[in-house]
């Protein structure tokens, strides 16, 4: 396809709950369509289901839509507003005899439409290439309800209308919808108007190929930020769920999707959801992010892990971020990663303690280091790494001799970052007191 400015493409979600990654991920390829063609997304939200559309359901989707910077032209439009709207058309096929009154005796009137006996309709998907339904299986006994008896709008009888109004040119959804392709082609037909190209995108399932569900890892797209995921993150792993750029590249920044992102290479196969992917990823972005705005997004998860962050100063807040950012995969891990830095007490690893600084002599050297901290005027790198180094000559044993139990005995575990860069973290004071009750505890 060539760029052309007058497309024009919609995301219509129903607001009856949490976006889901399969409606985040049509939301993103309208998206990334309207942006690589220079067309126009228009935002519609299809809140006809008075029982199960909420207020509260819909500003999750726009949360959700913000949180992944999903951005639209036009919109958001609300079926609910434009009642007037579909009840003007169903009129005017009742007028035309298009349309006609269908009783219920239990429930009222309703407004029909019969598509013509023995008709075929055919459309040309432009994934899946041809695709033809009989006039049988269209409908109710060929049959569309367009006005139900209590004045509302059909799902696809709203959905033809809008997309009329619109200008709708393409209309890019989910497999799932390629039974109601034929009804509204109908629809299109007998209105009058043209038909928009179809775009039907595979479904997502789960990595062993059945329905994709919370036991995939699946979640809503919200929790995925509570979970600490970054939205650049998710934007790049939903953009090749069912797309490639036609390389081996998997990590893109946004506006190179944009500019790589074509219909022509969308799978017509399903995608396969792999959370271990998307936590890979996450990692990686975690790790090219620059340290401020890092630290900008950890700190919430920090607060919620019930750390007080009131008398950390933002350098050294920084730096702490900056020592973990390798080792964590989400925001949230930072919590636990960082929890011997914020904890005044040290939760001691039974077997850090066992192995590292329970064997003989470890006391002795562990008490070595701390006389010789103590008259480590700057806690500063070189001068801290001059300081145990020459420890290490004077006893002649090995470097981790020393490290190692000074980082159990500093931090509680065998794990951190560089040691001097740890200890220059917590700053001298808190060394030399975490060394003291590390030396208490065996006495004890």
């Amino acid at each position: 396809m060539k760029e052309d400015s007058n497309i024009r493409v919609r995301f219509a979600p129903s607001p009856t709950g949490y976006l889901t990654i399969g409606g985040a991920r049509t939301a993103l390829f309208n998206h990334l369509f309207a942006r690589h063609y220079q067309g126009k997304l228009v935002l519609r939200i299809e809140d006809t289901d008075r029982v199960r559309s909420t207020p509260e359901a819909t500003q999750m989707v726009l949360d959700s839509l913000n949180w992944l910077k999903i951005d639209w032209d036009e919109g958001p439009y609300y079926q609910s507003q434009r009642l007037d709207i579909y009840k003007d058309y169903a009129q005017k096929l009742l007028e035309t005899g298009k349309a006609v009154y269908e009783e219920d005796p239990h429930k009222g009137k309703a407004i029909v439409f019969k598509i013509k006996e023995d008709a075929k309709i055919s459309f040309k998907d432009l994934i899946h290439g041809n695709i033809t339904f009989e006039a049988d299986n269209i409908g109710r006994e060929g049959y569309l309800v367009l006005i139900k008896s209590d004045g509302f709008p059909t799902y696809n009888f709203a959905c033809v209308v809008d997309d009329s109004e619109m200008g709708i040119t393409h209309i890019i959804r989910g497999d799932d919808h390629i039974s109601n392709t034929p009804k509204q082609i109908a629809l299109y037909e007998v209105l009058g108007k043209p038909v928009p190209q179809f775009l039907h995108i595979p479904l997502i399932l789960g990595e062993d190929g059945s329905k994709l569900s919370k036991r995939h890892g699946h979640t809503y797209v919200m929790e995925y930020q509570e979970q600490g995921y970054l939205s650049e993150a998710v934007f790049n792993f939903l953009s090749l769920l069912g797309w490639a750029p036609g390389d081996d590249t998997e990590l893109m920044s946004r506006e190179e999707i944009i500019k790589r992102f074509t219909i022509e290479r969308v799978s017509h196969t399903p995608a396969k959801f792999n959370l271990t992917k998307l936590t890979w990823m996450n990692n990686q972005y975690v790790k090219k992010m620059d340290p401020p705005t890092l630290a900008t997004l950890v700190k919430p998860f920090l607060t919620k892990a019930g750390y007080d962050l009131t008398s950390v100063p933002e350098t050294k807040l920084i730096r702490l971020i900056d020592l973990y950012r390798e080792r964590v995969k989400t925001l949230a891990e930072f919590g636990e990663a960082t929890k011997f830095f914020f904890n005044s007490e040290i939760n001691y690893d039974e077997e850090a303690v066992s192995k590292i600084l329970r064997p003989p002599g470890t006391k002795e050297i562990l008490a070595d280091v701390l006389n010789g901290l103590k008259e480590t005027p700057d806690f500063t790198i070189p001068n801290l790494e001059n300081c145990l180094r020459h420890l290490t000559e004077r006893k002649k044993i090995k470097f981790k001799d020393i490290a190692q139990p000074v980082r159990v005995a500093i931090t509680g575990t065998t794990v951190s970052p560089g040691i001097f860069e740890t200890m220059e973290l917590l700053g001298k004071e808190r060394v030399v007191l975490r060394i003291e009750q590390a030396l208490k505890m065996l006495d004890t």
